[in-house]
């Protein structure tokens, strides 16, 4: 008597991703709710910040104008501020919410499309000078710290400690003088003193090199600035990593010096200056103000100078949710590449 045994195929499944995935949603949802808690604590501050100014907006808006009590009255219970404080405030939720940021009674115009119109010169500043930064504070980072001591490692060092050091806006005039004024011994005036173009209404390629000359005096100051912390962050991480017993490893297969950097060192070296570079963004924002405002650049920088020189309160609130929620938006998208490129946080 024979028995039979049939033995099943064992069923093939790929990778396990089912605690991997439920991991990531998890982390994601707590990733995000932080944001929107922090997003509420800025409303919150927000609107207590524009609420104790002692600046009367009404008065600032009818200032040189003859004005009645009666049209004062109506102005302020435009504004709402004869409404009760916590009436306010969710009136101000609601409405930024909803994407309504107020009225500028100064432009006449809602404070969305005042910012919308000024999003993109800022972007393109921003843009422009942190991708350079990033490229050039890495690629000198690298070979600073791969060869630690070398002219190269004291130069850069050197350089962007002393740039890092300078404030934003001393270094914007100092540059303005000496290549958009004119006005020192021997220098013409090579770049735009001012301005985003000279010839307004003009298109295609001549458009485009008006905006760029217009664009360089800017970016380099910011440039200048910002991409020293990135030499300095990816530098430490490369002497860092040198030491580690997987490099010895590599080279005891044969890999050359230059294969060694590239493949295994600068992957590692990287994860914390991903963090810093979006986190960075944030920090840029108070360097753009300055910078626009020294080189007269038409973006939210500029415009928020302009409303604080008023005072437009409602404009201010805009531009400061929008600087605000810019960084906390930054900061979660450097806590996700951060867990992606890192397998180290996934296990946690």
């Amino acid at each position: 008597m024979s028995v039979g045994v049939q033995l099943e195929a064992p069923t093939v499944s790929g990778p396990e991703e089912g605690p991997e995935r439920s991991d990531f949603w998890i982390y994601l949802a707590r990733k995000v709710g932080a944001a929107i808690v922090s997003f509420f604590m800025l409303l919150v501050v927000g609107f207590i910040i524009f609420s104790l100014m002692p600046s009367d907006p009404v008065s600032a808006l009818t200032r040189g104008r003859p004005t009645s009590d009666a049209q004062m009255n109506q102005l302020r219970h435009d504004l709402g501020l004869d409404q009760p404080l916590w009436e306010r405030f969710l009136t101000f939720v609601g409405h930024t919410l909803s994407g309504n940021l107020g009225y500028s009674y100064e432009y006449h115009q809602p404070v969305s499309t005042l910012i919308a119109d000024r999003l993109w010169p800022t972007l393109l500043l921003m843009g422009t000078s942190t991708l350079i930064s990033i490229w050039l504070g890495i690629w000198l980072g690298i070979r600073a710290g791969w060869h630690p001591g070398s002219v190269l490692d004291r130069s850069a060092s050197a350089v962007s400690l002393a740039l890092w050091s300078v404030p934003t806006f001393w270094l914007g005039l100092i540059l303005l003088v000496v290549f958009g004024s004119g006005t020192v011994a021997g220098i013409p005036a090579i770049f735009p003193a001012g301005g985003m173009q000279t010839h307004d209404g003009a298109g295609g390629l001549s458009h485009i090199t008006d905006v760029a000359w217009h664009l360089v005096l800017p970016c380099l100051t910011l440039v200048a600035v910002i991409f020293a912390q990135y030499v300095t962050i990816m530098r430490s991480s490369i002497i860092d990593e040198r030491g580690n017993p997987y490099l010895l490893t590599a080279r005891a297969k044969g890999l050359r010096d230059e294969v060694v950097r590239r493949r295994h060192a600068v992957p590692n070296a990287l994860l914390p200056s991903v963090t810093v570079i979006f986190l960075q963004i944030g920090g840029m924002i108070g360097g753009a103000i300055t910078v626009e405002v020294v080189y007269s650049w038409p973006g939210l920088g500029y415009l928020t100078f302009t409303a604080l020189r008023i005072p437009d309160l409602q404009l201010l609130e805009g531009t400061f949710i929008v600087f605000s929620a810019a960084v906390i938006v930054c900061n979660l998208i450097a806590d996700l590449l951060y867990r992606a490129l890192d397998p180290r946080v996934r296990r946690q």
